[in-house]
């Protein structure tokens, strides 16, 4: 096969978007006999059509359609790179596209990015928050900070912190558990996933009715709704790191679930942005945000359940909570 005319290639994208010569023509500021010449001198390199002629439409076939999952990204790579190039060439400020979660952004990364501002004034972030995952080159991302376990086809996964699942209450939710043992923890309004409560309660082999009264598809709501002494929550230590920190929220025993049950925090991106300097930049100042965030917690120990630094309050309710057998 020949080489592909790449300058055919940017025609090619607009009209497999658009379905319409004439529309293409407009979007590109080319003439309709332009297009269609680019199109046809495509078809005629490559030994094959791409395209089926209905009417006024011309709609991509099979092969047309293989060949635009591998041009689109591409030629969204490029354009990126030549903003990227121009940026630096004007000494303007770059810019970072992120997609991620919702409970991600909201609970922990928005409160820090004065502080990447600081650190970084030339390079801008551009957020974009999803519970869906995203096709970072079609969209035009240059990462993504995803929950799961991977692997995501076509992508480097940097795993980014352990963020075992706590058990966590309001202050007000932690003075009613006062001198009451673990299991009663399921006669408060649990909130969130039914699985990951029995789980929780199995790890001090707790023989509990888990009914919780409601679930939440997104944790930063779910947390803010513990906030509000709404129920008790299950929800990741550095999602919470922050009302921990500020008093908002109590956590009520020292046993978690792991990472591994849970699903663990991931930074994506296309390997060939690996030392782009913007995202390594951003991953160094991630993970070490992350293990900061995490530093000076109000935290128990397995052995006497106490948090420091304590009141009175919370050191009464966690050695109850640790008292009896069936206690974790």
């Amino acid at each position: 096969m020949s080489r592909l005319p790449l300058h055919t290639l940017p025609a090619f994208r607009v009209v497999a978007r658009l379905g319409n010569l004439r529309a293409a023509a407009q979007e590109l500021h080319l003439t309709h006999s332009a297009v269609s010449q680019q199109i046809k001198q495509l078809e005629e390199q490559v030994g094959f059509e791409l395209f089926d002629r209905r009417g006024r439409r011309i709609v991509l076939n099979a092969a047309g359609a293989t060949l635009q999952r591998y041009v689109e990204p591409a030629l969204t790579r490029l354009d990126e790179g030549l903003r990227a190039a121009m940026a630096t060439a004007k000494g303007d400020a770059q810019r970072l596209r992120l997609t991620l979660m919702p409970s991600f952004a909201q609970r922990w990364l928005l409160p820090r990015v004065p502080s990447w501002h600081e650190r970084y004034p030339g390079i801008s972030l551009e957020l974009h928050t999803s519970q869906h995952i995203v096709d970072l080159a079609h969209e035009g991302f240059h990462a993504a900070l995803r929950q799961g376990v991977g692997p995501w086809r076509g992508l480097q996964a940097e795993q980014l912190i352990d963020s075992p699942l706590i058990a966590l209450g309001s202050p007000a939710a932690a003075g009613r558990l006062q001198g009451r043992s673990t299991d009663a923890l399921a006669e408060e309004p649990l909130l969130g996933n039914n699985e990951l409560w029995e789980r929780w309660f199995a790890l001090g082999n707790c023989q509990v009715a888990v009914n919780p009264v409601a679930t939440f598809n997104d944790s930063g709501l779910m947390l803010q709704a513990v906030e509000q002494d709404m129920g008790i929550g299950l929800a990741r230590e550095v999602l919470a790191a922050d009302a921990l920190r500020q008093g908002k929220l109590v956590r009520l025993s020292p046993w978690a679930l792991p990472d591994a049950t849970a699903y663990t925090y991931w930074c994506v991106f296309p390997p060939e942005l690996a030392g782009w300097p913007p995202l390594l930049a951003f991953r160094t100042w991630l993970h070490e945000e992350l293990a900061s965030s995490l530093q000076g917690l109000p935290a128990m120990t397995a052995t006497t359940g106490r948090m420091a630094p304590p009141d009175a309050a919370t050191v009464s309710v966690v050695k109850s909570l640790n008292r009896r057998k069936t206690d974790f």
